[in-house]
């Protein structure tokens, strides 16, 4: 299988390198133009924070590897790259890793569910533009279908992973509820951001956004449907929240145990759930000492977080388990590919002997019989090329090495004399 795969990612590259490589929707589109027809007969392209990756089919056999990435850089002009920034993969290898991508377990962040929906909507941008053909709407099959058994037949992407999800996880099982439930977020940066989309997932009541640069906020604000608090004055709402949730860049404390104490009072002691993921910390710690006050800070949520990636990598034996499985399916499905046509050439050949020594002798027998003849010698055909037959699918079916299997097509081939046949009758 002439298949060829170059990588930059979390692993190889800084995370400037990876952001100057990042190619967006239209950037993918200019790509394929540029590569379709020139570098790869079809093909894919995935890119996003942490990676870019470029899948397809050579048009020839003088493709090389580097071909591909100048083809990258024609599009992109980025100095300090070398070619260790740059994994390659040909083959079944190329198709192993791109399940290991969509099953999420080549992440920065183990089992992370967002680059599973980045895959489809990389094969689907293909798709849109006529660059993935045939064999890449095969692999696409594959891939999707191993992504999908990891996340439901394993527990890779169960717990949170980034203490803005570990925080709105434990809001949850505070309250139970959280419908009814209001909640500030202090700061628009991309912490804040984080813990204020996965509120707004969870389907927080009431979400407020505050933030030093009002523009910022409001931005954040309108993209979630959320409103906003001038920061001058936000300590004069705060009991207005049950959940307060603080990720600024501050250098000292925004939140004093007195005014926790001043929002705790103007509750009457209703709970009130802080969480300080802040680094360095934004509310004094002695406020968890306070009555009714749930306090949490990224100390204790990085605990949280370490045991969710310790479980999420004990899962990684079980999704490698289901990506091989995928693999071995594919190849199967790809060497039969190469089996069909030897199969119908043989057939074909035993058909034009018995048909042509029929037509030689039907003279010596009686036009009754020639009924007859005709099926004797079809099931004589049948019963000498069904073993045949078998073992040709076999090689398809359970070949894992494309080029053990065209070995083995090619000795039969050679064996009955298919090719010299069909070299005759060209």
């Amino acid at each position: 299988m002439n298949l060829f795969a170059t990588s930059i990612n979390h692993k190889t590259a800084s995370v400037e390198l990876r952001e100057a490589l990042y190619l967006n929707s239209e950037e993918i589109k200019e790509y394929f133009k540029l590569a379709h027809g020139k570098i790869f007969s079809e093909g894919l392209v995935i890119s996003t924070c942490n990676r870019t990756e470029i899948y397809g089919i050579p048009v020839s056999k003088n493709i090389s590897l580097q071909d591909i990435q100048n083809s990258l850089f024609q599009l992109k002009s980025i100095s300090g790259l070398t070619t260790e920034n740059f994994q390659n993969f040909i083959s079944g290898n190329a198709i192993k890793h791109l399940f290991s991508v969509a099953c999420g377990i080549d992440s920065l962040m183990i089992g992370d569910n967002q680059i599973f929906k980045q895959v489809k909507d990389s094969f689907q941008l293909a798709e849109e533009n006529h660059y993935a053909g045939f064999l890449m709407k095969r692999v696409f099959d594959s891939a999707i279908r191993a992504g999908k058994r990891a996340i439901t037949e394993t527990r890779i992407s169960e717990g949170a992973v980034t203490v803005s999800y570990a925080a709105v996880q434990l809001i949850e099982k505070i309250f139970s509820n959280l419908s009814r439930k209001s909640a500030l977020v202090i700061g628009a940066g991309e912490t804040g951001e984080l813990a204020a989309k996965h509120l707004k997932e969870r389907g927080i009541g009431s979400l407020t956004i505050t933030n030093r640069t009002y523009e910022r906020a409001e931005k954040l604000a309108e993209s979630l449907n959320a409103k906003i608090l001038p920061f001058n004055n936000f300590k004069e709402s705060l009991h207005e929240f049950d959940i307060i949730l603080s990720a600024t860049s501050a250098e000292n404390l925004i939140l004093t145990k007195d005014d926790i104490k001043i929002l705790m009072k103007k509750r009457n002691y209703n709970p009130c759930v802080l969480m300080d993921i802040a680094i360095p910390r934004d509310i004094d710690p002695e406020a968890k000492s306070i009555d009714y006050v749930f306090y949490n800070d990224i100390d204790s949520l990085n605990i949280i977080v370490q045991q969710n990636l310790a479980k999420r990598k004990e899962e990684i034996p079980k999704v490698e388990k289901i990506i091989d499985e995928e693999l071995a399916g594919f190849l199967s499905w790809f060497n039969s590919l190469e089996a069909a046509p030897a199969i119908k050439d043989l057939r074909d050949l035993f058909e034009s002997i018995r048909a042509e020594e029929i037509e030689k002798n039907k003279n010596r027998f009686s036009p009754e019989d020639h009924e007859k003849i005709e099926i004797i010698t079809k099931r004589i055909i049948n019963k000498i090329l069904h073993h045949p037959t078998v073992e040709l699918k076999k090689f398809g079916e359970n070949g894992t090495n494309s080029d053990e299997t065209a070995l083995k097509i090619s000795i039969i081939r050679e064996l009955f004399g298919v090719d010299k046949k069909n070299e005759k009758e060209s």
